[in-house]
């Protein structure tokens, strides 16, 4: 039988010299015995699939607003297939599986109703507040909004990795704000997969569900090069006049392309730079990435994204709904900071006990699902609702 100290032997005689060990971890904020049978990263991916704020991703805008139809992305289904793609890669460059999967299961469980404009919206009104970013929300989600294990610790008691791992997401929509805390240290491969699983997953998925929408068409789609080859290849593989297999293929091949690239290019990378440890990657200073595209291939992917920000997220049915949504958030915002016992009690307890009332409210809204947050307007403002 397997346990928790054979599994931290197998990572030491299986996986790559710089990969983060769970043996080798800085622990926990609150101090915790060990568990028999997992390691302390299998024990971080699994609070978070049962913390509240993971199951309400499923009812979170991905681009589509949630009542759009059964068949677009969610939050959630971007973040399942963010940590699928996330664990192909860490798996395939010898890293730690279990705290890659980790990351991305948590990377997105502070995001906002709404989507981006959701977040949008958000970082606007707590400008003046001490700011927004839905990384830093996440980040406090596992440290303290979560309360599941009161009165041994607030939050989810996370590893140092994890935390770590959530503070250096980056993307081209994902720009931490932390400033401080170690921010001499590089990201970890593992926290560097993480992030280029999530641009893999939302580039081929936005696609695909942009194409089902029907909002961006194919020839618009066209004009990106890196949909073209997948085209190109799905068409040798589909029978004529199967345009949803088609579709589907060809999302299939823009994932293929952009792991296939990101493993051969980073693999390259790792052979250059020899890592020895885990610690001479985060003591690492260079301005690219380790785990990367290749220059030419970056290129391509930087053509499907201005494609897609132009064809479909710019699109003003997209951008109709998140105008009206953005609306909703201000003004219940508004009317929050005014009368805050319009909040439920645990909240409305919080700005009772000393804590920032702006706080407090962007903790309540950046919560709620888009559902929810529809309902609770509907109940603030609409004369009929009640």
């Amino acid at each position: 039988m397997n346990d928790r100290t054979a599994i931290e032997e197998w990572e030491r005689n299986t996986l790559a010299p710089y990969a983060l060990k769970a043996r080798e971890s800085q622990g926990r904020g609150s101090p915790e015995d060990e568990h028999p049978y997992r390691t302390c990263f299998q024990r971080d991916r699994d609070r978070i699939i049962h913390c509240a704020a993971f199951r309400r991703l499923e009812y979170k805008t991905q681009v589509f607003l949630n009542w759009s139809g059964d068949h677009f992305r969610t939050r959630l289904t971007h973040t399942i297939e963010v940590a699928q793609a996330a664990r192909t890669i860490a798996r395939s460059l010898g890293l730690n599986e279990d705290l890659t999967e980790a990351i991305s299961l948590a990377h997105d469980l502070g995001h906002t109703p709404f989507g981006h404009a959701g977040e949008k919206a958000m970082r606007e009104l707590m400008k003046d507040h001490g700011g927004y970013e839905h990384n830093g929300q996440s980040l406090r989600i596992v440290d303290e909004i979560e309360r599941h294990y009161l009165p041994r610790f607030k939050g989810l008691n996370p590893t140092h990795e994890l935390r770590y791992g959530l503070m250096k997401h980056r993307t081209d929509y994902d720009k931490p704000l932390f400033r401080g805390l170690e921010e001499r240290e590089s990201p970890s491969l593992e926290a560097q997969v993480a992030n280029y699983a999530d641009e893999i997953s939302y580039n081929a998925h936005d696609t695909d569900d942009g194409l089902y929408s029907g909002l961006l068409r194919w020839d618009a789609a066209r004009e990106s090069e890196l949909f073209r080859e997948a085209e190109e290849y799905a068409r040798k593989h589909v029978p004529e006049g199967e345009s949803d297999l088609l579709r589907y293929q060809v999302v299939r091949r823009l994932k293929e392309l952009q792991v296939t690239d990101l493993l051969e290019h980073s693999n390259a990378r790792l052979t250059e730079l020899g890592f020895k440890t885990s610690r001479e990657v985060l003591e690492y200073q260079d301005k690219q990435s380790v785990i990367d595209f290749s220059p030419e291939f970056k290129e391509k992917v930087k053509g499907l994204k201005v494609t897609l920000f132009n064809k479909l997220y710019m699109h003003r049915n997209v951008r109709r709904g998140m105008e009206k949504s953005t609306r909703f958030m201000k003004e219940m915002f508004e009317r929050y900071i005014s009368e805050p016992y319009l909040m439920p009690g645990g909240f409305h307890k919080r700005v009772g006990e000393g804590e920032s009332i702006y706080r407090v409210v962007c903790d309540y809204i950046s919560g709620m699902t888009d559902r929810y947050a529809l309902e609770q307007y509907k109940k603030l403002f609409d004369p009929d609702t009640w």
